[in-house]
């Protein structure tokens, strides 16, 4: 059975765009760990046989996603915490690390991508999927909290220079065929999978 490319799965999925990277993660492998820092990833990722744990700074968002879990049937575990440095209860191995829409808002975004790379089990992936503006200016959300280099988003070409160091293997794939969105797309849309 052919696996899907990431852009046949987005086609098949563009009113649901979390479903995308878990298709394209997951394949047709099933029982896997895979952490989804951010949180919403991890349904899909449940609906198709694997163990998704789901870490969010936001209380909100850790509340919304255990809905969308107890709605799709799925006891996960969804912890607050801080995505560049997980909280240790959720687990310390895992075979899949999804991270969607998720750098731009860290102050060290490059001490994040060394930490998830050293969460994985041996043939483990990262699997880093961006819908970016060009990058702003270093700045913060608050006058007074720490400022966030990638604000704004960080190009694929950024991305994989800081990757680089980190993993043995890297592939991106291009997001950006109008067909995936429905509409024309005139910013960088990308999906990085770097293994160790």
């Amino acid at each position: 059975m052919r696996r899907a490319g990431l852009g046949d799965t987005v086609a098949g999925h563009a009113g649901d765009q979390c479903c995308h990277v878990a298709d394209f993660v997951v394949g047709e492998e099933t029982g896997g760990r895979a952490w989804a820092f951010g949180t919403l990833p991890g349904v899909p990722v449940a609906q198709r046989g694997h163990r998704p744990v789901g870490v969010d700074l936001s209380p909100r968002m850790v509340e919304q996603a255990r809905r969308k879990f107890t709605a799709a049937g799925f006891d996960a575990a969804v912890l607050m915490g801080d995505a560049s440095d997980p909280p240790a209860r959720a687990g310390r191995s895992f075979d899949v690390i999804l991270v969607r829409h998720l750098l731009r808002t860290l102050p060290a975004p490059q001490g994040a991508l060394r930490r998830w790379v050293s969460l994985l089990r041996p043939g483990g992936l990262v699997l880093i999927e961006g819908n970016w503006d060009s990058p702003a200016d270093d700045q913060s959300y608050a006058a007074d909290s720490e400022a966030l280099p990638w604000l704004g988003g960080v190009t694929a070409e950024r991305l994989l220079q800081a990757l680089r160091p980190l993993v043995a293997d890297l592939h991106t794939e291009s997001l950006t065929d109008p067909d995936l969105w429905g509409r024309p797309i005139h910013d960088e849309r990308y999906a990085i999978i770097a293994r160790p």
